[in-house]
């Protein structure tokens, strides 16, 4: 494969990445302040949907098309940006991969409550903290990442 095509391939998986997840917190966040039920079971199918469809795929594009530009560069693994980039991806999917789950228990808790005309429990909300304390360490890391690919090690 080309450079021209790896580095398309993974801005767009960037992109993706990057944009799927600032727009699950626009709509989860937006969907919990209006405090209806169907808004809120709405935005998180949403979210997990774009998760399946947007996120995950391209988390498995990035490192791929990634490496690929790094063994056709022959850069070396251990170069500030290189390793830096890799250890920020990584930091993001690691506070990424608990929020994830997180997503799937306050669907199934939204739904039960809407099927059942409840008030969303206290869990629900502690776990939306626990969502946004994870999801702001992997904005930031994503952002870093991003800059050292963008950057590639310069001031």
């Amino acid at each position: 494969m080309t450079y021209i095509a790896l580095k398309v391939l993974h801005i767009v998986a960037v992109t993706l990445f990057f944009g799927a997840g600032l727009a699950s917190v626009v709509l989860k966040l937006q969907a919990d302040r209006s405090g209806d039920l169907r808004n809120v079971v709405f935005a998180h199918r949403a979210v997990v949907f774009a998760d399946w469809v947007f996120t995950i795929p391209s988390g498995v594009l990035l490192p791929l098309t990634g490496a690929g530009m790094v063994w056709l560069f022959k850069w070396p693994w251990t170069s500030g940006w290189v390793a830096t980039g890799i250890v920020l991806y990584v930091v993001a999917g690691v506070t990424w991969l608990p929020a994830w789950f997180l997503q799937f228990k306050m669907l199934r808790v939204a739904e039960a409550a809407l099927r059942d005309g409840a008030p969303l429990p206290p869990e629900y909300h502690r776990w939306t903290r626990i969502w946004a304390a994870l999801g702001f360490p992997a904005f930031l890391a994503s952002v870093g990442a991003m800059w050292m690919m963008v950057g590639k090690g310069a001031g």
